[in-house]
């Protein structure tokens, strides 16, 4: 009697159930299978989903960290009365986060700079909607340039909401 292979459905039908029902071990397969060289059995359509995602992942990042950013620039500037010790901190955080994320994706230097007006009205709504102040007395255009923005040294100065020159 001679030795039969077993006859397995192919890798990438139960890779994609485990894609669909553990995202995370689904990973660790991947991966492990990558290690040993075993592409034969690799999800290959998730895992160049997967592989395109982290790109749009560290850009929806930045966009999120300089809205946030901007909103807390804002209400520095437009409320001095109640600067503290904790805006200061999200401030020099977000920059170091963004920073970070250059540091590891160069190809991205210039992305905080293409979508500062789009994240600017994330952060002026958000600034908005945390200091109680009308959204329209805000500036419709953001008052910063990208450099000001990440620079960790710039904190605006006061600028009253009727006078914002």
């Amino acid at each position: 009697m001679t030795a039969r292979a077993k006859v397995q459905p192919p890798a990438t039908k139960s890779a994609a159930g485990l894609y669909e029902r553990d995202l995370y071990a689904w990973t660790r397969e991947q991966a492990q299978l990558l290690r040993e060289q075993r592409f034969d059995e690799l999800d290959l359509s998730n895992l160049i989903d997967e592989v395109e995602s982290v790109g749009g992942s560290e850009k929806r990042e930045i966009r999120n960290r300089l809205a946030i950013l901007l909103a807390h620039l804002l209400k520095w500037r437009f409320q001095p009365g109640a600067r503290s010790n904790g805006w200061r901190g999200t401030i020099r955080d977000q920059r170091k986060e963004i920073e970070a994320i250059l540091e590891d994706s160069p190809s991205l230097r210039a992305y905080p700079g293409q979508v500062l007006a789009r994240c600017y009205l994330s952060g002026h709504l958000r600034a908005s909607e945390e200091t109680g102040i009308d959204f329209t007395l805000f500036p419709d255009e953001c008052p910063f340039t990208i450099e000001q923005v990440l620079d960790p040294d710039f904190l605006p100065k006061e600028v009253g909401l009727y006078n914002q020159s």
